[in-house]
């Protein structure tokens, strides 16, 4: 299967196609500018190359609301645009959570909210294990995932590691309890982001860049319920 060229204007049809879990469509559009921008611009990753050792990983640690990521999946080709016509359905591979055994490219499977930067943060320092100095290891969170504890252990041994991740923390202004002095001063340690969620060239330039330490972006987008 090789990838298709779709351009970015054309996310909103596919997404369009994904009937049955509308009330997630906030975290879906939240997340669709950076998840295109990942897939397009930055991830080294392919519908050829998803079995890669080498290969860059992507972790939607956001998974209650997965239809952004499907629909920037089947843009790139890494599986049928036909598959988004039947989500959640029994015999249907897109599931109202992503399962990596059932669809191409997906790398773990989520939904409960607040372990995905621990699974991160573990594939980061496997990854590095075995070698894999280029391969970069990427986590998209919500920004109220971030009042669950176990983010913490995982920000504060990767900054003490100096782990080569990067998390993507989409701000809609979900959080229950806020944090003083915003996202960032949750993470110390970390070399810190905070841009448009919806700016894709901005986006591209933040998240290009190597580090040897941890990187955060904070993606502004429209407040949740606006």
């Amino acid at each position: 299967m090789t990838a298709t060229a779709v351009l970015p204007d054309q996310l909103g049809p596919l997404l369009q196609r994904i009937t049955g879990d509308e009330k997630h469509a906030p975290s879906a559009h939240s997340t669709l500018d950076v998840l295109w921008v990942l897939y397009d611009r930055v991830l080294r990753i392919s519908p050829d190359t998803v079995d890669a050792p080498d290969r860059d990983r992507f972790l939607l640690s956001k998974g209650h609301g997965p239809a952004a990521y499907y629909a920037v999946l089947a843009a790139k080709g890494f599986f049928p645009e036909s598959w988004l016509d039947d989500l959640g359905s029994w015999d249907s591979p897109l599931g109202h959570h992503p399962d990596r055994v059932r669809i191409p490219g997906v790398e773990v499977g989520t939904g409960s909210l607040g372990h995905g930067l621990g699974l991160g943060v573990g594939v980061a320092l496997g990854l590095r294990a075995q070698g894999f100095t280029r391969t970069r290891t990427f986590v998209l969170l919500g920004d109220a995932e971030l009042d669950e504890g176990s983010n913490h252990e995982g920000i504060a041994y990767a900054a003490a590691t100096h782990l080569p991740i990067t998390a993507i923390v989409i701000d809609n202004q979900s959080s229950t309890h806020g944090w003083p002095g915003g996202i960032a001063a949750r993470f110390p340690g970390w070399d810190t982001s905070v841009v448009s969620g919806r700016d894709r060239d901005r986006l591209e330039r933040v998240l290009k860049p190597r580090h040897d330490r941890p990187n955060l972006i904070v993606a502004t987008v429209e407040r949740k319920g606006s």
